[in-house]
């Protein structure tokens, strides 16, 4: 395994000088949040909603999500519905998400990220949730990051790389200067469609765009990152 990951890493040439994370499923894991309270507005509404369902709102926007799920279960509402509604299942994810502490933060990541702060890395959050700023407060996760572009900062959902791109700028980089740390296909896409390699956290078999794929923060060093 730690040969493989090394011969992958050793694939990529080009100086990497920014990194740029989502939140959910690579930092910390909010999706069984984002599933009870998509679950309780389904119920609300007459239908079920499953975790496989939730798995694939990974990446997408709040009122993408919403649109998704009305479809699954053959429900119809204007927009000024679908804003009340979205606004109720954000009220109850927030609920649960103030209640957050840094002991749910994944293995790794704290190390991780104190190596590569102290190694000099810029380093940026680059998330569709419009809640980050919450859950890095409640996880004690702030204080690493250079830059934060949340769902509050842009209009278009990954695979559209607007985020990292904003990102990138932000920090002051090129796109070949950024590595991308992301957990879903969609957020792979994004970030080789704005030109940044990415280290995908999960499954080879899922995240097959990615340029390395570990399981977790806690596979990765310095090391590995002077090596892209």
């Amino acid at each position: 395994m730690q040969e493989n990951l090394k011969s992958q890493i050793s694939d990529l040439k080009s100086q990497i000088k920014a990194c740029l994370f989502d939140l959910d499923g690579v930092l910390v894991d909010t999706a069984v949040y984002h599933y009870k309270a998509w679950k309780r507005l389904a119920n609300t509404m007459g239908f079920d909603f499953t975790e496989e369902q939730n798995e694939q709102l990974k990446g997408v926007s709040r009122v993408e999500s919403l649109n998704k799920i009305l479809a699954w279960g053959g429900v119809e509402k204007t927009d000024t519905e679908k804003e009340e509604l979205a606004s109720l299942k954000n009220s109850w994810y927030v609920d649960m998400i103030t209640k957050m502490t840094p002991a749910e933060v994944l293995p790794g990541t704290v190390d991780f990220l104190t190596a590569i702060h102290k190694a000099g890395y810029k380093l940026a959050l680059g998330s569709a949730s419009k809640n980050s700023g919450i859950i890095l407060e409640k996880t004690d996760l702030a204080h690493f990051f250079d830059e934060i572009v949340d769902g509050n900062m842009v209009t278009k959902s990954k695979p559209d790389p607007e985020v990292f791109l904003k990102g990138a700028e932000l920090l002051g980089f090129k796109p070949d200067e950024c590595v991308v740390f992301e957990d879903a296909v969609a957020g792979v896409e994004a970030a080789k469609r704005g030109g940044m390699k990415a280290i995908g956290i999960g499954e080879k078999s899922v995240l097959s765009q990615a340029d390395v794929v570990v399981s977790g923060l806690d596979k990765l060093t310095v090391k590995d990152l002077e090596n892209l």
